[in-house]
C-alpha cells in the first residue's frame, strides 16, 4: 500500500494550494480517506475527511468554509482545495486512509499514512 502526497509549495497568505494524494493498494470506494498536518513543534492534527459511502465529508473548525477535501474514484485519488491560505497553515499535510466508511478525526484511527507534501504560507 502507498498513498504518495504532492502538491505542497509556498504561497502567500490569501493565496490558494490544492493537494493531491494517489493511492496504490486501497481503493478510496472502499475506505475512508483524510487529510492531516503537523505543524513544527505541534501535535499532528485532522484537517479532513471523507468518507467512502457516499462521500460525506468533515471539517476541523479552523479550516471550514477555506477547504474542501474531494475524491475522485476513477483516478483513485483523494484532493484537499485550500483557499484562503494563512501563515497558521502552514505544515506538513498528510493524506491518510481508514477501511471504515467514515473518515475520523483520530490520528490513530488510519491504516495507511502518506509520506506527508509541506505548504509554507508567507505573510
Amino acid at each position: 500500500v502507498q498513498l504518495q502526497a504532492s502538491g505542497g509549495g509556498l504561497v502567500q497568505a490569501g493565496g490558494s494550494l490544492r493537494l493531491s494524494c494517489a493511492a496504490s493498494g486501497v481503493t478510496f470506494n472502499s475506505y475512508s480517506g483524510a487529510w492531516f498536518r503537523q505543524a513544527p513543534g505541534k501535535e499532528r492534527e485532522f484537517v479532513a475527511g471523507i468518507g467512502w459511502i457516499g462521500g460525506s465529508t468533515n471539517y476541523a473548525d479552523s479550516v471550514t468554509g477555506r477547504f474542501t477535501i474531494s475524491r475522485d474514484i476513477a483516478k483513485n485519488e483523494v484532493y484537499l482545495q485550500m483557499n484562503s491560505l494563512k501563515p497558521e497553515d502552514t505544515a506538513v499535510y498528510y493524506c491518510a486512509a481508514r477501511r471504515y466508511f467514515l473518515a475520523s478525526e483520530s490520528r490513530g484511527g488510519y491504516d495507511y499514512w502518506g509520506q506527508g507534501t509541506l505548504v509554507t504560507v508567507s505573510s
